[in-house]
């Protein structure tokens, strides 16, 4: 139970921390209305959130060259 309240505790705060660092924006389009006589209207939401890009790339990377000796060994 502790665990789960825990981690319950992390996504909000890792929420929260997108909230005020704006990867996450929301914007009220269309305020709620309650039911007269019937109908009503639920409030609409623009949700704005930060775009991530992933891509690769080929690179050629050069190694340098190593070598090992045991102990004793005295070839080179």
């Amino acid at each position: 139970m502790r665990t789960l309240l825990v981690l319950i505790g992390v996504v909000a705060l890792v929420f929260l921390a997108a909230l005020l660092l704006g990867f996450v924006k929301f914007d009220q389009t269309q305020t709620a209305q309650l039911p007269r006589l019937e109908g009503g209207q639920a409030p609409k939401f623009d949700a704005d959130v930060a775009k991530v890009s992933v891509g690769t790339e080929n690179k050629t990377v050069e190694v340098p060259d190593i070598d090992v000796q045991k102990p004793g060994d005295t070839k080179r």
